[in-house]
């Protein structure tokens, strides 16, 4: 990759990074077109192939730079010190909304690219592809876990949070009019059903 690229204009660099994750997002390496990305980036194949010499070249860019870039807002975004499970899921859906409004489908190329089948892309996401996962459950991890019934539910909830997260996501990019705050508020509203599910059944409980 051409380091000049960071050389050009934000709106630019954003053009191009956005396409690309919205190409590969969408059709996976090996069906992901660069004559769409240009298109959508509206550039040219020339200055495309200038920046980063070839295909595999771009996807290997995006991925660490997704990765690097999502794992930052996140870690800035959540503080160290909270301890409160469902506050926690809230300020990390809050960290990831506003990265979506910069990169409406860094997560969803990211989740993409985690489950490459293309031996060329999978190799050269191999090493980082569990880093984002990695993070939050880093964040996670010093949740407050007396609610629980038992320590692993911890995991499990984390997990089906993670995969309704998703759906509700690939559902809302599928619009017209992607709106990263509709999204939020959607996956807000099942983090409250969580919460007030748990608390019920630990109420239930403890009579």
């Amino acid at each position: 990759m051409n380091e000049k690229f960071f050389d050009l204009r934000k709106e630019k660099q954003d053009r191009i990074i956005n396409a690309a994750l919205k190409v590969f997002a969408l059709n996976g390496y090996r069906r992901a077109s660069t004559d769409e990305i240009i298109t959508e980036a509206g550039i040219s194949k020339g200055l495309l192939f200038h920046y980063f010499g070839s295909k595999i070249s771009l996807y290997a860019f995006l991925f660490d730079y997704a990765t690097r870039y999502a794992i930052v807002e996140l870690k800035s975004g959540v503080p160290r010190d909270e301890s409160d499970y469902f506050r926690l899921q809230r300020m990390i859906t809050a960290a990831e909304t506003d990265l979506m409004r910069q990169y409406p489908y860094i997560f969803l190329f990211l989740d993409t690219a985690g489950r490459e089948q293309d031996a060329e892309a999978a190799e050269v996401v191999r090493e980082k592809k569990d880093d984002l996962a990695s993070c939050v459950e880093g964040l996670i991890s010093g949740a407050d876990r007396s609610l629980f019934p038992r320590p692993s539910d911890v995991t499990k909830l984390t997990k089906l949070l993670h995969y309704s997260r998703t759906g509700l996501m690939k559902d809302r990019l599928a619009e017209k009019d992607f709106d990263p705050l509709k999204l939020s508020d959607d996956i807000i509203s099942g983090i409250d059903l969580a919460e007030n599910l748990l608390k019920f059944s630990y109420g239930k409980r403890s009579e």
